[in-house]
């Protein structure tokens, strides 16, 4: 039996959003600072530039996160690196290398608490039955998932894809049922997203964050030709091509913070 004082119920802490296992926390103000940095504190915080928190309820299901991301735990609370043979483990280390994600995320189970490290970045929870069962995730967003996901690497649909798009040749995949957490760059509130219905989309940058496994994602150039791409001053865009959905930022990616 345990119970928590001055955390959710902190006049200081808004809860963002709930679904399944998570809660998402955000720390309305920066209340540990110096001299020297609470000017710096109070405009980040009316610049929406705030602390954020994911909260695990494992009583509602076990969970799976990107390794490193445990800041605390509380109760029966176990933890496994989800490994069920020599098999898996070289499955699980070769997608992550080919994805640049952790090769070993540890899962949790138990009834507990969990809660992961703060962040700057904003937490968007998602269903994967609203991707219609399966979600391709541009990289370093994967924070955690319920377990009853399974992840795998989604190759490109060609080589160029990777080179010319200056991503990876892989992508993490979700597949299954189940409710996972992402860290954007960009809130919620801006996301753009777009339903294709056998249909094409293309941009110019790499500004989709997610988008439907059922989509053909290639590197095409603009133009018909080299010389329509170049009098277009476009060149190389990247393509999403069925049906699916695609969630895209509406400016550029910030730099790590």
């Amino acid at each position: 039996m345990y119970q928590i004082s001055n955390f959710t119920d902190n006049d200081d802490v808004r809860i963002l959003s709930e679904l399944g296992a998570f809660q998402v926390l955000e720390y309305q103000r920066d209340l540990s600072v110096t001299p020297g940095s609470a000017a710096t504190a109070f405009y980040s915080a009316q610049m929406n530039v705030r602390k954020r928190q994911l909260v695990c309820d494992l009583s509602k299901a076990e969970v799976t996160i990107q390794a490193g991301a445990m800041q605390w735990m509380l109760g029966n609370v176990n933890a496994t690196t989800g490994i069920k043979g020599v098999g898996d483990f070289l499955g699980k280390a070769v997608r992550g290398k080919a994805t640049g994600e952790s090769a070993i995320k540890p899962e949790y189970t138990g009834d507990g608490l969990l809660v992961l490290e703060p962040t700057y970045r904003h937490l968007i929870l998602m269903d994967a039955a609203q991707w219609g069962g399966s979600v391709v995730l541009d990289d370093g967003l994967f924070l955690a998932c319920e377990s009853t996901l399974q992840h795998k690497a989604v190759m490109r649909s060609n080589f160029s894809s990777a080179v010319a798009g200056g991503e990876g040749l892989f992508n993490l995949s979700l597949n299954g049922s189940g409710i996972f957490c992402i860290e954007s760059d960009c809130p919620k509130e801006e996301l753009i997203e777009i339903t294709l219905q056998n249909d094409v989309l293309k941009i110019d940058g790499n500004y989709a964050i997610a988008w439907s496994n059922s989509l053909n994602f290639t590197v095409e150039r603009s133009g018909k030709s080299l010389i329509g791409s170049a009098a277009s001053g476009e060149g190389l865009v990247n393509v999403y091509r069925g049906t699916g959905k695609v969630l895209m930022m509406p400016t550029a990616k910030m730099p790590n913070i």
